[in-house]
C-alpha cells in the first residue's frame, strides 16, 4: 500500500461576524440542583467552562464538596419511596412529559450543547432528537416489561416474581456527549422507580443543568439531583456513600477502575459503560467505496470523540490501495471548524486542551515510529482546539495507534491476507465494545460477527444506533448496558415470593 502524506488543507472555518451560538440568558443557573431547587455551592470554588472552539470561558459553576454530593443523596433517599410507589402507568407519563419539554427546546439545548463541547450543530440536534427518543422509548418499555411467568414451580407453593427499584442511583456522565449520555442513564433509572443523583463532566455540565431546569416543575422533589464538582472528589464520594445502590458511569477505563474501588467498600452494584477500539474488518467481496463513505461518518463523528468511532481499519491486502484512497478523498473534504461557522461543518474541536495535547501526542509518537499519514497527521491552526482529520496508514500489528484509545479524528488502517488473521487482530486489543464486518458473503458476515468480541457488530455499516437495542461492551468497555429493555432490567431488583397453597 502506498500513499501520499497530506495535512487537510482548508484549516479550521471561523465565524468571526457570525452571532453566538448562546446568550446569557441561555445559561443554566450555575448551581447544583438538589432537592428540586437550584443552590449554591461554595463561592470560592469554581469550575470554568470553556468553549473549545474558541478558548473562551462561557460559565462558572461551583466545585462540588463531598458534602454537597452527601445532601444530595439525603433528598434522593428522602424522594425514593414516594416515587417507586408510582404505578408504571403515572412514571411512564411523566417521561412523556419530560420528552415533550425537552422537544420543545430542541434549538436551546442543541445551541448551548455546540456552544459547550464545540461540536457542530447537527450532531447536537442529532444528540437532542436520541435524547427525547430515549425518554419516549422508556416510558412506554416500563408499561410492558415482562418476567417469569408466576406459577407452582414447588409442589403447593405458587412463585411470583417481583421487579423492585433499586433505590438511590450514582450516576456519572462524560464530556463527550453530555446530554445524551445522561439520558442513556437518566430515563431507564427514572421509568424502573428510582431516584438519583448525577454528576455531569466538569467540562461541560451545562446541558444536564439545562435539563434540570426545564424539568424541574415535573418530577418530585429529591428524585433528580445534580452536583457539579471533579471525579476525585464528588465523584469519588458518589461512588462510596453508603445510601447510593448503584453507581452508573460513562466514562474513560481509568475512570471505570476508580469507580468500581470505590463503590466495592458497600458492595453496590456498579454499571460501566467504558472505551472502546472499534475494529472495521473489510473482505475482498466488500464495496471499498460504500466503506469509505460509512467512514466518513463513523469515524469521524463528533470529531472521533466517541467511543463506538470506526477507527482501527483492517482491510484485505488485494484491495487496500483502491480502500485508503477512497477513503482519503472523502477526509480531504471534510468541513472543519466552528459550529456557528455553517450548517454544513462536520468536525469540531478536541474538548480541552489536555485531551488535544493528548490526542497530537498519539499523532506524533506515531509518526515517530514510521507510520506514515495520508491525510491530515497534527494540529490545526488556533484558537481552539483542533485536529486534522486524520488517515494513518502502513500501521504495523501491535503499534500503540491500533491499540490505545486515541479519542480523536484518527482512523488507522492495517492490513491482511487470511479471514482467521483478521479475526485473531480484531480480537486483539483490551476493548470490546463495538465492531464492523464489510463482505458481501452472509454466511462469513454471521461466522465473523459470531467470533468478534464486542458487544455491537455491525454488518456493512457502523455506528447505527435505536434505543430499541442494547448498547454496552465486553473486556476492558465494562459490564451493564444502555438502551433497550436491558437497561431497564439493570436498574432494578429481583423479588421471588413463594406462598404455600397446600389444604
Amino acid at each position: 500500500m502506498t500513499t501520499t502524506a497530506h495535512h487537510t488543507g482548508a484549516g479550521v472555518r471561523r465565524a468571526a461576524d457570525a452571532p453566538p451560538l448562546i446568550t446569557s440568558a441561555d445559561l443554566p443557573p450555575a448551581r447544583h440542583f438538589v432537592d428540586g431547587a437550584f443552590l449554591d455551592g461554595a463561592p470560592e470554588r469554581l469550575i470554568d467552562v470553556v468553549d473549545p472552539s474558541t478558548e473562551e470561558v462561557i460559565a462558572r459553576v461551583p466545585e462540588g464538596t463531598a458534602e454537597d454530593i452527601d445532601r444530595a443523596v439525603a433528598a434522593a433517599v428522602a424522594g425514593k419511596d414516594r416515587w417507586a410507589r408510582l404505578v408504571p402507568r403515572e412514571r411512564s407519563e411523566v417521561l412523556h412529559a419530560v420528552a415533550d419539554r425537552l422537544a420543545g427546546h430542541t434549538d436551546l439545548l442543541a445551541r448551548l450543547e455546540s456552544a459547550n463541547t464545540g461540536k457542530p450543530l447537527a450532531v447536537s440536534r442529532d444528540d437532542v432528537g436520541m435524547t427525547i427518543d430515549t425518554f419516549r422509548f422508556m416510558a412506554g418499555a416500563v408499561r410492558a416489561s415482562t418476567s417469569m411467568a408466576a406459577g407452582d414451580y414447588a409442589e403447593h407453593h405458587l412463585s411470583v416474581i417481583l421487579r423492585e427499584p433499586l433505590g438511590v442511583i450514582g450516576v456519572i456522565t462524560p464530556w463527550n456527549y453530555p446530554l445524551l449520555m445522561a439520558a442513556w442513564k437518566l430515563a431507564p433509572v427514572l421509568a424502573a422507580g428510582n431516584t438519583l443523583v448525577i454528576k455531569p463532566s466538569e467540562q461541560t455540565p451545562l446541558t444536564t443543568l439545562k435539563f434540570a431546569e426545564l424539568v424541574a416543575d415535573l418530577l418530585p422533589p429529591g428524585v433528580l439531583n445534580v452536583v457539579n464538582g471533579h471525579g476525585a472528589v464528588a465523584g469519588a464520594r458518589l461512588a462510596e456513600h453508603p445510601d447510593v445502590n448503584m453507581i452508573a458511569l460513562t466514562g474513560s477505563v481509568a475512570s471505570g477502575r476508580a469507580v468500581a474501588r470505590a463503590a466495592a467498600g458497600s458492595l453496590k452494584r456498579v454499571h460501566l459503560e467504558l472505551g472502546g477500539k472499534a475494529p472495521v474488518v473489510i473482505f475482498p467481496d466488500a464495496d471499498p467505496a460504500a466503506a469509505a463513505s460509512a467512514l466518513r461518518v463513523a469515524g469521524f463523528w463528533n470529531a472521533g470523540q466517541e467511543c463506538g468511532a470506526a477507527c482501527r481499519v483492517l482491510v484485505h491486502e488485494s484491495i487496500a490501495g483502491e480502500f485508503v484512497e477512497r477513503l482519503v478523498g472523502e477526509v480531504r473534504t471534510l468541513a472543519v471548524g466552528e459550529p456557528r461557522a455553517g450548517e454544513d461543518i462536520e468536525v469540531g474541536p478536541m474538548v480541552s486542551r489536555a485531551h488535544f495535547d493528548r490526542v497530537t501526542g498519539f499523532l506524533e509518537r506515531a509518526k515517530a515510529e514510521g507510520v506514515r499519514v495520508a491525510a491530515g497527521g497534527g494540529a490545526l491552526e488556533g484558537p481552539g482546539f483542533f485536529v486534522a482529520p486524520t488517515v494513518l496508514v502502513d500501521v504495523p500489528e501491535g503499534a500503540e495507534a491500533a491499540r490505545e484509545e486515541i479519542f480523536g479524528p484518527v482512523i488507522t488502517v492495517e492490513t491482511f491476507t487470511e479471514e482467521e488473521e483478521a479475526v485473531r487482530r480484531a480480537n486483539d486489543v483490551p476493548l470490546g465494545l463495538s465492531a464492523s464486518v464489510w463482505t458481501e458473503n452472509a454466511r462469513r458476515a454471521h461466522a465473523v460477527a459470531a467470533r468478534l468480541d464486542f458487544g455491537t457488530v455491525w454488518v456493512n455499516s457502523h455506528l447505527v444506533l435505536a434505543s430499541e437495542v442494547p448498547w454496552g461492551g465486553f473486556k476492558g468497555s465494562g459490564y451493564g448496558r444502555d438502551l433497550s429493555v436491558y437497561a431497564l432490567d439493570d436498574y432494578t431488583r429481583t423479588k421471588h415470593v413463594m406462598h404455600n397453597h397446600e389444604r
